[in-house]
């Protein structure tokens, strides 16, 4: 079974499943679910955690043995297994088919293991790893947790919750300001509010209250700005780019990410001028559902012209990136984005790269 972070309390409530499998990148759901799936199953009396980490040399064996094994000190079992990466290789494959065959025959013949409960966590899943015989035969067991970021749209909704479940009483402007401010970064929001709580307790909560405590801890990722792009958010793009050099991206990933994005967009403007349909386009470049508003913007409002000048200077970015010390690459990104939807303003005002 799959199901996501916001029906995960009222999963836990329909009864126990003997596998857990928690994936996904952030930090904060990541803690949170599996602070409730082992909170939850404590209240059922699981008091003993058995903790593995599949680093390069582990025997994907003991998994299985101590499934098999008779607990010394307690009748129900957490057996945690952290994989360090999806990939777990020929003997991780076979041991974790074996461990579901196991389970399943077990459950089939009446002997449901209600004293042993799996929860396997780690990094995001590819396709491949997700699509494997042996995590398919373990979610169809249990249940599996793919954790996504959350979007800047359902923030409001998020903090909202977690405001209540704190008892916090934050105003509407305060709630505004703190997602401005902690966008991307859910796990530092969470441990702001926290200090909100012990500072203000449940009274009321206004801007002026608390601006001078709360620090700006908003982190971005490369992929986080080309939406600002692609939606002609200058300012943005900007503020995240400044956010990312002050906590030391190396400006190749961001040069890597914005030369790929604008020279697909090169490429679909000039197949749209071409009369291609958008249709045929977006399924070109696989350009998701939830994407398409994305590229629907952009590909409106950027002229070829300004798109042509872009590569240049993206260009010359790379170049200066890798040959020169003298020019701040994070401002000379920030260029590029004006140029994308002003090109025509800061064409003679072209930097001398010379």
């Amino acid at each position: 079974m799959k199901i996501y972070h916001n029906q995960l309390d009222n999963t836990l409530r329909q009864g126990f499943k003997p596998v857990w499998l928690v994936f996904g990148d952030e930090p904060w759901q990541k803690n949170n679910s599996l602070a409730a799936i082992k909170n939850h199953a404590k209240s059922l009396g699981f008091s003993e955690v058995i903790r593995f980490s599949s680093e390069t040399s582990f025997d994907w064996q003991s998994i299985i043995d101590e499934y098999q094994a008779l607990s010394l000190f307690a009748n129900q079992r957490i057996i945690e297994v952290e994989l360090t990466t999806v990939k777990v290789g020929d003997a991780g494959n076979k041991a974790l088919l074996a461990l579901a065959e196991r389970l399943n025959q077990d459950i089939n013949s009446g002997n449901v293991p209600q004293d042993v409960m799996f929860i396997f966590h780690g990094a995001k899943l590819d396709g491949p790893s997700a699509n494997r015989k042996w995590f398919k035969s373990l979610t169809e067991l249990g249940c599996y947790l793919p954790l996504y970021d959350i979007e800047l749209k359902s923030m409001p909704q998020w903090l909202n919750n977690q405001a209540r479940q704190l008892q916090l009483n934050i105003s509407p402007e305060l709630n505004t300001l703190l997602i401005e401010l902690f966008e991307g970064n859910l796990l530092a929001l969470s441990q702001e509010l926290e200090k909100l709580v012990l500072l203000f307790g449940n009274q009321r909560i206004n801007i002026e209250d608390a601006e001078q405590i709360i620090l700006k801890q908003a982190k971005f990722n490369p992929f986080q700005v080309i939406d600002a792009l692609l939606l002609g958010d200058c300012a943005k793009c900007i503020a995240m780019l400044d956010q990312l050099q002050q906590e030391g991206m190396a400006p190749a990933q961001l040069i890597w990410v914005f030369h790929k994005e604008i020279h697909q967009l090169y490429a679909m403007l000039n197949q749209l001028a071409q009369g291609e349909n958008i249709t045929q386009v977006y399924k070109q470049y696989r350009v998701w559902d939830k994407r398409k508003p994305l590229y629907q913007h952009a590909l409106t409002h950027i002229k070829l012209d300004n798109i042509k000048q872009a590569i240049i200077r993206i260009a010359d970015i790379d170049l200066l990136s890798k040959t020169s010390s003298e020019f701040n690459i994070f401002i000379l990104l920030a260029d590029l984005c004006i140029t994308l939807y002003h090109g025509e303003k800061t064409a003679p005002l072209s930097l001398n790269y010379g």
